[in-house]
């Protein structure tokens, strides 16, 4: 069943993402997160970005996957139903219960993504195609490389629902951010709160960077600022 409270990401959306992208970084956010008392944000640390681009936020569309030992008459069906559900502004979620045994995504899906104004993918999971997910200019962490495909090994069981992704549950429409630290998850209920305490946190830590490259002491700037 698909979760019904998608919506496309307008210029206020986008805006957001820009923002956070370029301002933000995953550090902040999980401390931003730490403040208001919501921990284990972050997914684990296998999840690493596997494609050149490697920071992004979005809105989640969430994928779930299961191992399969046969080759049904259809394989891809609620793969591609997934795949074309996808709204402008989301970054892709892929749970497949942390399975090595195949590759659920790769080039043909990153262009699909593309095409439908994804901002980037969380594979719990392998992935193939590197090097040509890296031509499409598409952003991916994943656990892992392999080649082989996911037809007769694993199959897309649902989508739009919430699912389990690098020790985190991802609800739709979580705002997921990756940078190279790796990946953290706000709940839609507190991004605003997370958004604005991390930012000041990041105004904080500027202002401590260029005190302590002026030769301030570490104690007389942390008193000063609060932050370390």
């Amino acid at each position: 069943m698909e979760h019904k409270g998608l919506r496309a990401a307008d210029q206020t959306d986008a805006e957001l993402f820009g923002r956070i992208e370029s301002t933000l970084y995953t550090a902040a956010v999980a401390d931003a997160l730490d403040e208001l008392g919501i921990r284990n944000q972050a997914m684990t640390e296998n999840l690493r970005p596997v494609t050149v681009r490697h920071c992004f936020a979005g809105w989640a569309r969430t994928i779930a996957c299961a191992d399969q030992h046969y080759t049904p008459a259809e394989p891809y069906a609620k793969e591609i139903a997934a795949m074309d559900s996808i709204l402008p502004g989301e970054v892709v979620v892929v749970s497949t219960g942390e399975s090595r045994r195949n590759a659920p995504w790769g080039e043909l899906l990153s262009t699909a993504a593309v095409a439908r104004g994804s901002r980037g993918a969380v594979i719990h999971g392998l992935v193939r195609d590197v090097k040509k997910i890296d031509e499409v200019g598409f952003a991916v962490f994943a656990a892992g490389i392999k080649p082989v495909d996911s037809k007769g090994r694993g199959i897309v069981v649902e989508y739009g629902t919430p699912v389990e992704c690098g020790g985190v549950v991802v609800c739709p429409g979580d705002l997921v951010f990756a940078d190279f630290d790796g990946v953290v998850v706000v709940p839609a209920a507190v991004v605003p709160d997370a958004v604005r305490l991390a930012t000041e946190k990041v105004t904080k830590e500027n202002h401590t960077r260029e005190e302590l490259r002026r030769g301030a002491y570490l104690r007389d700037v942390y008193e000063k600022y609060g932050v370390l």
